[in-house]
C-alpha cells in the first residue's frame, strides 16, 4: 500500500483519549512524532499501531521522537539521540528534534555549550551523514522557520537548506504559517524526496499542545 498522508506533531509529553482520536482523525499513514509519553507509545501499540521511539529520553522522561506508522516497520538504529529511524514500505522516515535556543540548560551533556548556530551545525552534520541518499522523509520538531521572520537562527535556516539539498530533500511545510505565533512560520517540518508532488495543511490543536499539526498528501508524481 503507498504512503499517501504524513504528518508531524509535537505532543509536548501529553497523552489522553483525545490526542489518540485527534491522531487517527487525520487518516495519516505515517506520523513523525516528537515529546512523546512512554504511556503514549504503549496506548499506540495497543492500538494495533507500529511505533518505534528514541532510546534516549528528555528531561521530563519523555521519548525525543517516534515514528508511528499503520503499516508494518522495520526499526533502524537512532541516527542521532533526538532522532529516530524507521524503514515503512521501503521508505526510512526520519523523525528529530533539532536544538533551539536554550536548550543548553538541560541538555549540554548532548549538545555542548556552544552557539545556536554551531549546535545546529554539529546535529545537521551528524544526521546527514547517517541518512540516506534515497527514499527518505525527515521531519519533526526542528525549532527552526524557514520562511518569514526567524525563529532560531539565520545560520540554521541555511543549515538545514543546505542539508535538505544535499539529502535531496525538498521542505514540504516550510510556507506554512503556525497561527499561534501570528506572522509567523511553522518550525514543524516534513521534508519528502523532491520528485514528490504534495499539499501541506495546518492541523490546529488547541489545548491538545502547545504546537499544531502538519499533515502533507502525497500525490502522484
Amino acid at each position: 500500500m503507498a504512503i499517501r498522508r504524513i504528518g508531524t506533531w509535537n505532543l509536548n509529553n501529553q497523552w489522553s483519549d483525545e490526542h489518540g482520536a485527534f491522531l487517527r482523525d487525520q487518516r495519516c499513514d505515517v506520523w513523525l512524532l516528537t515529546e512523546l509519553k512512554p504511556r503514549a507509545v504503549m496506548s499506540m501499540r495497543a492500538a494495533g499501531l507500529f511505533c518505534h521511539c528514541t532510546s534516549d529520553f528528555m528531561a521530563r522522561k519523555q521519548h525525543w521522537a517516534a515514528v508511528l506508522s499503520t503499516h508494518p516497520l522495520t526499526k533502524r538504529d537512532d541516527p542521532h539521540s533526538a532522532s529516530v529511524a524507521a524503514v515503512v514500505n521501503g521508505i526510512t522516515f526520519c523523525s528529530s528534534i533539532l536544538p533551539w535556543r536554550g536548550s543548553g540548560q538541560h541538555y549540554s551533556s548532548l549538545w555542548g555549550d556552544k552557539s545556536l548556530a554551531e549546535k545546529m551545525k554539529a546535529t545537521i552534520d551528524f544526521l546527514a551523514a547517517r541518512l540516506p541518499r534515497a527514499n527518505l522523509v525527515w521531519g519533526g520538531d526542528w525549532n527552526q522557520s524557514l520562511e518569514g521572520p526567524i525563529i532560531g537562527s539565520k545560520q540554521g535556516r541555511s543549515l538545514i537548506r543546505l542539508a535538505a539539498e544535499s539529502l535531496g530533500l525538498r521542505v514540504a511545510t516550510a510556507d506554512q504559517v503556525q497561527h499561534r505565533e501570528n506572522g509567523y512560520y511553522t518550525i514543524d517540518h516534513i521534508a519528502v524526496p523532491s520528485a514528490w508532488k504534495t499539499k501541506a495543511e495546518r492541523i490546529p490543536a488547541g489545548r491538545l499542545s502547545d504546537h499544531d499539526a502538519y499533515v502533507i498528501t502525497v500525490h502522484e508524481s
